[in-house]
């Protein structure tokens, strides 16, 4: 990584490795999404948590491509409200999508080149599921469970 100072690559790698725990944790909510929604949108379900799983995938290469350990996924989560029902299943697929949308706008800011453009595609990707689960958008996908929760204050300045 000609260029990046060795806090850039920390950044980077602490970033990959979140979107990697966003990723395990999707895969896993999915899994309660699939076994708790209706017929007629289960193909839908099916076809997120396969692009979670390869996303998962990728991410774990490019932690070792990084020379770091690859997070490994955690026996189950802590779900952030009970699903017994089609309807709350697909409430919980758009909060899934919502929070990995955020760790890929934090990844889109710490990475540069073809990573930055993976990320935002993730993200965009992310937005686009969360829309068609939620039936309706947010403004800055990725960032609205953020909004009740006080930042750190910034350590740089926004890379462009």
């Amino acid at each position: 990584m000609t260029g990046m100072t060795g806090t850039d690559e920390n950044e980077l790698l602490a970033s990959v490795q979140a979107a990697l725990r966003a990723e395990h944790a999707a895969v896993y909510g999915y899994g309660v999404v699939g076994g708790r929604i209706g017929e007629k949108r289960r193909a839908e379900a099916k076809a997120a948590y396969d692009a979670h799983r390869a996303r998962r995938d990728e991410l774990r290469r490019t932690v070792r491509d990084l020379g770091g350990s690859p997070e490994e996924s955690a026996g189950a989560y802590a779900l952030p409200f009970p699903v017994p029902d089609p309807a709350a299943a697909a409430r919980l697929a758009a909060d899934i999508e919502d929070k990995v949308a955020g760790v890929y706008a934090d990844l889109v800011r710490a990475a540069s080149g073809k990573r930055r453009r993976g990320a935002a595609d993730a993200l965009r990707e992310a937005a686009v599921r969360a829309v068609r689960w939620r039936g309706g958008s947010v403004a800055f996908p990725g960032l609205a469970e953020r909004a009740a929760v006080p930042s750190a204050p910034p350590s740089a300045s926004p890379r462009t």
